[in-house]
């Protein structure tokens, strides 16, 4: 709410800004349109020297700038400006308290665990030095064991900037079966977006082969997908009237490309998200909360410290709400080793026994109790709480 609150205030002083120099060029133009028109008369007088003329002029033009009052108008202009810009900073020290380690409580640091999330951090984000000054100065050689996958990882992507699907395709046929456990389509895309450049460079018969090759064995499963592609063909020259143009759209590539990373992430063990940013987010968002508690605890200094859990919620976005406990929305049955949640294709969440009853203890696919998508008990995968 104070970051709302914030943001309204910084509009009002942006907008006000801009109409107080929007108001300014107003007022300048009239002074400069009317000193213009004051020479245009001056010019066309036939006898220039003639100081009746000149005095005429000079007094009407002095007499619309008074009726103007242009320094009175840019005065007030600035006074207004001035008062909007003055309460915004007093808004901004009310709501942030400059000394934010008055939340701080004594917590025992892994420091092992810290070192290796900052430095997997720096390697998802793809500052490969910065990892291993860390590794090197904290002596946590360990760490740099997920250092291969990411640099494999951002040699894909840099290629991908390029549209050289290469390694992407390599590195996809080496994991095709952790990807299909996963209910990875990205095989297909990677096809997909290859087809679509060969279609666009407008060779019909590179097209079909293509297609014959590398998307027809796709063609029993995503049928859909497979006639939608193939229709294109026909389209080659005139792709704008195509009734699917809609598969030409560079967007796809930006869509493989986070499905890449997702996936890289996925089969390493490691978020999307990196805990570092994960955990700063939460932060960042906790943080006025927690100043406010620790302000109004200020003289209990002791409590507030060996507090186990806090007395009041902590609001945070649903990107941010984690759980330690699993219930099954089918079964009610809580998660359990013996009993583990699975994730199924569709992102919707049952337990393992539930998932076992529904497939019937096969490998047929049954369907999700909440969406249409089908799916089997090999496409599930485990959730770890």
């Amino acid at each position: 709410m104070e970051l709302d609150t914030l943001k309204d205030a910084f509009d009002r002083v942006v907008k006000r800004q801009k109409l107080s120099s929007f108001r300014s060029q107003e007022i300048v133009d009239q002074v400069g349109h009317e000193i213009e028109q004051a020479l245009a008369k001056i010019k066309a007088i036939n006898d220039p020297l003639s100081p009746v003329h000149l005095k005429s002029i000079l007094s009407e033009l002095k007499l619309k700038l008074n009726t103007v009052g242009p320094l009175n108008l840019l005065e007030g202009l600035q006074k207004e400006r001035n008062i909007n810009l003055s309460k915004y900073p007093k808004l901004l020290e009310k709501s942030f308290s400059p000394d934010i380690s008055k939340a701080y409580r004594n917590v025992d640091f892994d420091f092992h665990l810290v070192n290796q999330i900052v430095a997997n951090h720096f390697y998802q984000q793809g500052l490969f030095d910065l990892g291993d000054c860390l590794i090197d100065e904290a002596g946590e050689p360990e760490a740099i064991a997920i250092r291969s996958h990411f640099l494999e990882m951002y040699q894909v992507l840099e290629a991908l900037k390029v549209k050289n699907l290469g390694p992407a395709l390599n590195w996809i046929t080496l994991n095709r079966e952790k990807l299909n456990q996963n209910g990875s389509m990205l095989e297909l895309k990677l096809y997909r977006l290859q087809f679509v450049e060969i279609v666009k460079k407008g060779t019909k018969a590179d097209a079909l082969s293509y297609a014959r090759t590398h998307l027809a064995p796709f063609a029993s499963l995503h049928m859909n997908e497979f006639q939608k592609l193939v229709v294109c063909i026909i389209w080659v020259g005139k792709l704008d009237s195509c009734p699917h143009a809609e598969l030409m759209a560079p967007t796809h590539w930006e869509e493989f490309t986070q499905e890449i990373i997702k996936q890289f992430c996925s089969l390493v063990g490691q978020s999307y998200w990196s805990p570092l940013s994960v955990a700063i987010a939460a932060g960042i968002e906790g943080l006025p909360t927690l100043l406010k508690l620790a302000n109004v605890m200020a003289a209990k200094r002791q409590e507030w410290q060996e507090m186990k859990q806090l007395p009041v919620p902590v609001e945070l976005g649903k990107e941010l709400q984690f759980h330690s406990i699993f219930v099954c929305p089918v079964s009610r049955d809580q998660g359990s080793e013996e009993n583990p949640p699975m994730l199924m294709p569709c992102q919707h969440v049952l337990c393992n026994q539930s998932i076992m009853k529904l497939s019937k203890n096969t490998s047929r696919t049954f369907k999700c109790p909440y969406c249409p998508t089908e799916a089997s008990a090999a496409q599930c995968r485990q959730l770890h709480f």
